[in-house]
C-alpha cells in the first residue's frame, strides 16, 4: 500500500487554504464580466453563485468526511459511481486547474511588471513548487499571511465604497434587465470564486481529525468568502453602478478611485498580487494531491504516486505539476484561453453531487435536495457558458476518455 501523507493540518490551517484558494485573484476581476451579463441584477446572480457553491461544498464536505485522502472527487467518484466517473473528474479538474494555475501566475506578473510578466510568472510558480516540496505546514503558513493581507485589502474597498459619495455614470445602455440567461451566465462567472473549497478536500490526507476538521473548514471558508463578495458587490454597484461596473477593467481600483481614495488604488494592484500568489499556492497544492491519487491507481504514470519518506509529501506530483505549468506559460498566453478550466471545474462538482446522492443516512448523506440541486445548477451552469467555453471543455473531456480508454486496453 502507497505510504500516507503526513496530517499536519488543523482546522483553522485548512480554512486558510481555502480562503487563498477563494479569496484570490478572481475577486479583482470577475465581478465585471459578471456584470456585463447580469446588469442591476449582479447580486441575483452571485446569490445563485452562492447556491451552488453551498450544494457543491456540502457534498463535498461529507464526502471528504468519508473518505479522507488525497484526490478529492476523483476518490468519491471512484468509490461511489466506478472507475470510468473519478477518472473523468480527476482529469476535469487536473487540466483545468494547471490552465488556471498559468493564469494565476500572469496574473501576478501582469501586476508587478506587465512587460516582464511571463518571467515573472515562472518564477513565481518555481518558488511555490519548492516551497510546497519543503511540506505543506510551511505553504499553509505562506498561505495564512497572504490571506490576512488580502482581507485588509478587502476591507478598504469595502469601507470606501459603501462610505463615499456615489456617483455611478448615466448611460443609456443601462444593463437593467438581462434576463434568466444573462443571470446564468453570470452566476456561471461568479461560482469559479467559490471554487477553492475544493483544494480543502483535496488536503483530506493532510488534515487531523478529518471527519471534523473539514466539514468545519468548508463551511467556514464559505460562509466568509460569501460576506466577503456580496459586501464587494454591493460597494461595487454603489460606487460604479451596473455599467460602470460592466465595463471597468479594474473593478475594485476604480471603487476606492470614485469614492476618491487615490491612496488605495495602488493598494489594490498589490492586494490583487499578492492574491494571485495565493491562489496560485493553493492550485498547486490541490493539483498534485489530485494527481497523487490518479498515480495510485495508475490512472496517470505510478511514478507520480511516490511520497517523500522524511517531509511525507507528493514530491514527484509537486514537480510534475509545477513543471506543466511553467510549460503551458513558456507556449501559450493563458489569461483568455482557460474557458474549458471554467467547464471542468462544474463537471468536476456535478459529479461530486452525483456521488453524495448514493451516501446512506448512515454514512452522513445530505437532504437528498441538497444534492439534486448542486448537480442540475453545475449542469446549467456549465451549459449557459460562452459556446467557445464549452466546445473546448467538450474537446478536453474526449481527449481524457481516448487516453482513458488506450490506458484501460494496455493494462488490460
Amino acid at each position: 500500500m502507497a505510504e500516507g501523507l503526513a496530517r499536519r493540518l488543523g482546522t483553522g490551517d485548512a480554512v486558510v487554504v481555502g480562503l487563498s484558494a477563494m479569496i484570490g485573484a478572481g475577486v479583482f476581476a470577475a465581478f465585471a464580466p459578471a456584470a456585463a451579463a447580469a446588469g442591476a441584477w449582479l447580486l441575483a446572480a452571485l446569490a445563485l453563485a452562492a447556491v451552488v457553491a453551498y450544494c457543491n461544498a456540502t457534498s463535498s464536505a461529507r464526502l471528504a468526511a468519508l473518505y479522507p485522502e488525497s484526490g478529492g472527487t476523483y476518490v468519491y467518484g471512484r468509490r461511489r459511481l466506478g472507475p470510468l466517473w473519478g477518472y473523468l473528474a480527476g482529469w476535469g479538474f487536473t487540466i483545468g486547474k494547471t490552465a488556471s494555475c498559468a493564469a494565476m501566475a500572469l496574473t501576478f506578473g501582469a501586476y508587478v511588471a506587465p512587460g516582464a510578466a511571463r518571467p515573472l510568472a515562472v518564477a513565481a510558480v518555481v518558488a511555490l513548487t519548492l516551497l510546497n516540496l519543503y511540506g505543506v505546514q510551511r505553504s499553509a503558513t505562506v498561505a495564512r499571511v497572504i490571506v490576512v493581507l488580502v482581507l485588509a485589502v478587502l476591507a478598504a474597498v469595502i469601507a470606501a465604497g459603501l462610505t463615499g459619495e456615489s456617483t455611478p455614470p448615466v448611460a443609456p445602455g443601462v444593463l437593467a434587465g438581462p434576463g434568466l440567461w444573462g443571470v446564468l451566465q453570470g452566476a456561471g462567472l461568479l461560482f469559479f470564486a467559490f471554487a477553492g473549497y475544493a483544494r480543502i478536500a483535496t488536503l483530506g490526507e493532510e488534515v487531523r481529525d478529518p471527519s471534523r476538521s473539514i466539514p468545519r473548514a468548508i463551511g467556514i471558508a464559505l460562509s466568509v468568502t460569501l460576506v466577503v463578495y456580496t459586501l464587494i458587490a454591493v460597494a461595487a454597484l454603489r460606487t460604479l453602478g451596473p455599467s460602470g461596473l460592466a465595463g471597468s477593467r479594474a473593478p475594485l481600483a476604480d471603487v476606492a478611485r470614485r469614492a476618491g481614495v487615490e491612496w488605495l488604488v495602488p493598494v489594490v494592484g498589490v492586494g490583487a498580487a499578492v492574491a494571485s500568489l495565493g491562489a496560485l499556492l493553493a492550485l498547486l497544492l490541490g493539483v498534485s494531491r489530485t494527481v497523487l491519487a490518479m498515480a495510485r491507481e495508475r490512472d496517470l504514470p505510478g511514478a507520480l504516486a511516490a511520497v517523500d519518506p522524511v517531509r511525507r509529501v507528493p514530491r514527484r506530483a509537486e514537480a510534475a505539476v509545477g513543471a506543466a505549468v511553467v510549460v503551458l506559460l513558456l507556449v501559450a498566453d493563458l489569461r483568455g484561453a482557460i474557458g474549458f478550466s471554467s467547464f471542468g471545474v462544474l463537471v468536476y462538482y456535478a459529479i461530486a453531487n452525483a456521488c453524495a446522492l448514493t451516501l446512506s443516512r448512515a454514512e452522513g448523506a445530505p437532504v437528498k435536495a441538497v444534492p439534486v440541486l448542486g448537480l442540475v445548477l453545475c449542469l446549467v451552469l456549465a451549459f449557459t457558458l460562452p459556446p467557445a467555453s464549452v466546445l473546448a471543455g467538450a474537446a478536453v473531456f474526449a481527449a481524457g476518455l481516448i487516453a482513458w480508454a488506450v490506458r484501460r486496453r494496455r493494462r488490460a
